[in-house]
């Protein structure tokens, strides 16, 4: 309840009239009816939540609903909270769920989600803009039988699921025969596997029996070696208890040999830490002597930096003295100072007429510059810009509406099919004053976008074939309008602008821009440019005195725009304003007067004054240069004393500083002596340890030598005895080697027939510790050859055998088998797939027999209906049930096609191809059609007629009272702000007047006794 405190409405039986001034609160009880049948907020397009329906200021509201019911009327009740945007129910005074209301409401037939049965004022624009199949639905739903719609769903369901079982089908078909085919190709590959398979197996077990037989060839081999090898040690054992005695001796001489070899690796460390030292000394000799040297290289230096000074004084000597003669010759001339200040007195003098003339020079030349300047730059980037801002506007144009930038495109390319004067979008052809170019904004917000962008015709036969050409052929959505007849452009306004300026207001709309007669003349009509005023901050300052002078309707300030209305009932204005919005699409013009203006003051500016100041400006410079040279010749003659005494005081400050800064000599000579003593005692200490340190190394050396000369004896005794002791061994090694080979080669031979028989119970797969043949292999060797060659032989063959069948896997015999699996399968699951689309397509025919004739016959009933009354209306109407693909039922939908005009053909219903009347007049007329179709207990259809003309909606007024006023149909409920005047009503109907507002009279106060008296004394008058 958005508008009500408390509200009660008693509707009639059968149409119900329901009549009011905008926001007295009509739509609030579409509003009630919704939301107390359960409908969601989305139904009505005012908000998403149903707290908003509660009237501002209160809590919480409620709806209270009673139904027809033929066992006894439904009482419904909806209590809605604002806080928490939850609703509580009650059903015939009982606590409920929204859930158990919607299933009441559902069982009555009523659905407020199906716009055929309930149009709210925000959804009459979407009836049209359902699809065919949407409507379809909805009509099923809202005039059908119950089971109509059922079927459809059905239908769909099982066509749903023919398709997906026609695509298993030829899914499975297309699988088996490829299964099939590929089996047949790979059956003589199968064929020649195991052929190959035979011949593998021989060469496997060919290969198990051959480690067998090489084991048995390695262990009588190895008994051999060992049998060998036990004789060779014998005889090795006789021939080193020979020679025993001799090798004790070797190794006696060994024990005395070793610790004198270790001292001797003792000495030589010792040795070579002698020598690092002796060496760290000498190093530290050789930094003394460089020592040395440097302390005498200094003094050097101090010797030849004395020589020097000593010259450098010289010289600086005779250089003051030279000075000092010159000085004596310069101080004879006369003093030139008053001579060089006059001078520069007539130097400033002449600079400051210079600088005088220039600034004038400058002055003049600037104004030149700015009058060409200005002249050029508001001719020739004006002239440009307007060229520019035309692209621009075409650009902007683009951007906003492709469409009416193509239509303008294919206009200038057509535009002699034309009979009278056709002119393009008037965002376009305007041009804005450029006395001020704030003032386009004022125009661009009288004027609404859609008119901006609308082409202007003289004729009404022109605008129709473009609309036919751009709309109907080339789909373009675009606007366009004519010019009256008389042209308007003319008109005088209501008032003079000289009686309005005392309020600010400068000039009427219509001054502020010029454009084509016929554009002019169709704004002056639409949207009285003439007669709408403009003003200034003054204005804005006075609006409480201007609103009340009377005739003015719609006037702007500098930055608001105001409209003003007047009550009908109670003569008072209301006014409302908003802001001026920023120019986007109008645009300026160059200013040719002031252009020419400009021109003018250049061309007769004179040149005189310039040249003369030129001649006096050469005659200035020419004395400048003349004392200037004057100047400087004084200048050089007073400024060579002051240079020379400079020169002699340096020079002297440069001598006492040389003299001052001299080297004592012979104290140097001194310091560099006792420097070079000291270093020499150092040296001294240095030798002394170097020499202690070479009496150590010697002495070391000499221990070293002795040990050496005892061990050379030893050394000899031992190589004497062991070259005896190897003369008398060589049986020794010969039969030790004869031993080591037979060693090694027991081992290899044991690791062989270990290797071998391992390998042998691998292939054959025993276990580790069994070492006898199983009896299934056994048999199977058997029937083998038993030696090397034969086996080695028949591998060959049997491979050689195998290598012919090339090309050949198990993978190709297991895909074999597995696809002759999947073949048995694919023929199990294709018989049954085909009886259950068989199945299928039987409930299909069924289905379709029960759903599709009466549907047919009511789609031809409401097309009887529906073209009825067109005719009524000297237009025409069909609706049919249309549909591309009769087995696709998802696509069945009703096409209403209307025309309009007899010019043009019959055009299906959509949200683009017809005007905003006309689609409501269609759809009002298609819910008539479906009124005495109606299963529904009531319809309501909100301010549907808002868009037509007032002979249309006569026409349709007619129709809806001759329809709904009938016994058989629906009560119907139809919602207007205004109605024609001289209707012609019926007895049946009830008209429900909604009077609200400050002024009504509240309920308990109105005396319907006194209003009809009060009526029928006015009428009497």
């Amino acid at each position: 309840r958005v508008t009500y405190d408390h509200s009660i409405v008693y509707p009639g039986p059968n149409l119900n009239m329901i009549v009011g001034a905008n926001g007295t609160g009509k739509s609030s009880i579409v509003c009630a009816i919704c939301l107390g049948l359960a409908g969601k907020t989305a139904i009505l397009g005012r908000g998403d939540k149903v707290g908003l329906y509660v009237k501002r200021g209160c809590n919480k509201g409620s709806v209270e609903i009673e139904l027809h019911k033929a066992q006894g009327n439904l009482v419904i009740n909806r209590e809605i909270h604002v806080e928490n945007n939850q609703s509580t129910w009650m059903l015939n005074g009982k606590h409920t769920s929204q859930k158990t209301v919607e299933e009441e409401v559902k069982a009555l037939q009523i659905q407020v989600s199906n716009l055929c049965q309930f149009l709210p004022q925000e959804k009459v624009g979407e009836f049209a803009k359902m699809t065919k199949v949407e409507l379809l639905e909805a009509t099923e739903k809202s005039v059908g039988p119950p089971e109509m719609y059922e079927f459809h769903c059905e239908l769909k369901t099982f066509r749903t699921k023919e398709r997906e079982l026609e695509n298993v089908c030829k899914e499975k078909a297309s699988a088996l025969e490829k299964f099939k085919q590929r089996n047949e190709r790979n059956k003589h590959d199968v064929e020649r596997y195991y052929e190959k398979k035979r011949h593998l197996d021989n060469i496997k077990m060919l290969e198990k029996k051959k480690p067998w037989v090489e084991y048995e060839t390695a262990r009588k081999e190895l008994e051999g070696v060992k049998k060998s090898r036990e004789d060779a040690k014998k005889q090795l054992k006789t021939v080193r208890e020979s020679q025993a005695p001799m090798l004790k001796k070797i190794q006696h001489i060994d024990s005395q040999l070793r610790p004198i070899e270790n001292q001797m690796k003792d000495k030589t460390v010792s040795i070579r830490e002698a020598s690092q030292k002796c060496k760290q000394k000498q190093d530290q000799l050789d930094r003394k002597h460089r020592e040395i040297e440097d302390i005498k290289q200094a003094f050097s230096l101090k010797q030849t930096e004395a020589a020097d000074r000593q010259k450098r004084i010289s010289n600086t000597r005779r250089m003051i003295d030279d000075l000092r003669a010159e000085l004596a010759n310069v101080g004879d001339q006369s003093d030139v100072t008053p001579q060089i200040n006059a001078v520069n007195a007539e130097l400033r003098r002449i600079q400051e007429e210079k600088a005088k003339m220039e600034g004038e020079k400058a002055d003049m030349r600037r104004e030149k510059d700015n009058l060409n300047g200005e002249c050029r730059r508001k001719t020739h980037t004006g002239l440009r810009s307007l060229d520019d801002m035309m692209k621009i506007k075409e650009e902007k144009l683009r951007g906003r509406s492709k469409d009416t930038y193509a239509a303008v495109q294919w206009l200038r390319q057509n535009k002699h099919i034309f009979s009278g004067n056709v002119y393009e979008p008037m965002m376009l052809v305007v041009r804005i004053s450029v006395r001020n170019p704030n003032h386009a904004k004022y125009v661009e917000n009288h004027i609404p976008f859609n008119d901006l962008r609308a082409f202007v015709f003289q004729k009404r036969e022109d605008m129709e074939k473009f609309m036919m050409e751009v709309r109907d052929s080339q789909n373009l959505r675009v606007n366009s309008v004519f010019a009256p007849e008389e042209s308007c452009a003319t008109r005088a306004p209501s008032r003079p602008i000289e009686s309005l300026k005392r309020f600010g207001f400068f000039a009427y709309l219509r001054e502020l821009f010029d454009a084509p007669e016929e554009v002019m003349s169709y704004l002056c009509n639409q949207y009285k440019v003439h007669d709408v005023p403009v003003g200034t901050d003054q204005t804005k300052a006075m609006i409480k005195t201007v609103i009340e002078e009377p005739y003015l309707k719609v006037l702007y300030t500098a930055e608001e725009k105001y409209s003003l209305k007047k009550s009908f009932y109670s003569g008072k204005t209301s006014t409302s304003n908003s802001a001026v919005r920023p120019s986007q699409y109008l645009t300026m013009a160059v200013d040719a007067e002031e252009k020419r203006q400009l021109e003018e003051q250049i061309r007769v500016r004179p040149e005189t004054p310039v040249n003369a100041m030129q001649e006096r400006a050469a005659k200035l410079d020419h004395c400048d240069n003349e004392l200037r040279a004057q100047k400087k010749g004084l200048s050089e003659m007073k400024g060579k004393k002051r240079q020379l005494e400079q020169k002699i005081s340096t020079k002297q400050d440069s001598l006492r500083q040389m003299e001052q800064g001299g080297i004592d000599l012979q104290k140097a000579e001194e310091e560099t002596k006792a420097q070079i003593s000291a270093v020499n005692s150092q040296k001294v200490a240095i030798v002394a340890e170097f020499m202690a340190h070479m009496k150590v190394q010697v002495k070391l050396s000499m221990e070293k030598v002795y040990m050496a000369l005892e061990t050379v004896g030893m050394t000899a005794e031992k190589t004497k005895l062991e070259t005896d002791c190897r003369e008398g061994s060589a049986e020794l090694r010969v039969l030790e080697q004869a031993c080591a080979m037979l060693e090694q080669r027991k081992a290899r031979l044991l690791e062989m027939c270990k290797g071998l028989m391992r390998r042998a119970r691998e292939i054959c797969n025993m276990d580790p510790g069994e070492s006898a043949v199983p009896p299934d292999l056994h048999t199977a060797f058997s029937q083998l050859p038993d030696t090397m060659d034969e086996i080695d032989a028949m591998l060959n063959e049997e491979r050689s055998r195998a290598d012919c069948f090339t090309g050949l896997s198990e993978n190709v015999v297991d895909e074999y088998n597995r696809r002759e699996q999947e073949i048995k399968n694919l023929e199990k699951e294709l018989d049954e797939k085909s009886n259950a689309l068989k199945t299928y397509r039987q409930n299909i025919s069924e289905a379709k027999e029960r759903w599709l004739n009466p549907l047919k016959q009511l789609v031809e009933q409401i097309n009887d209906k529906f073209s009825d009354f067109f005719r009524s209306m000297q237009c025409a109407g069909e609706v049919d049930l249309h549909s591309e693909n009769e087995e696709e039922y998802d696509k069945y939908g009703i096409r209403i096609r209307v025309k309009f005009r007899s010019s043009t053909q019959l055009h299906e219903l959509t949200a683009h191809h017809q005007s905003g009347g006309e689609r409501s007049v269609s759809t009002m007329l298609y819910l008539m059609a479906l009124q005495e179709l109606n299963r529904c207990p009531f319809r309501v259809v909100d301010e549907i007629n808002q868009g037509m003309d007032p002979v249309n909606e006569r026409r349709v007024f007619d129709i809806v009272v001759r329809t709904a006023c009938k016994e058989t149909t629906s009560q119907y409920f139809f919602i207007t702000p205004k109605l024609l005047q001289n209707l012609q009503y019926a007895d049946e109907m009830t008209v429900l007047c909604v009077h609200n507002g400050p002024h009504m009279l509240p309920p308990n106060k109105w005396d319907e006794k006194a209003f009809t008296r009060r009526c029928v004394r006015r009428k009497g008058k």
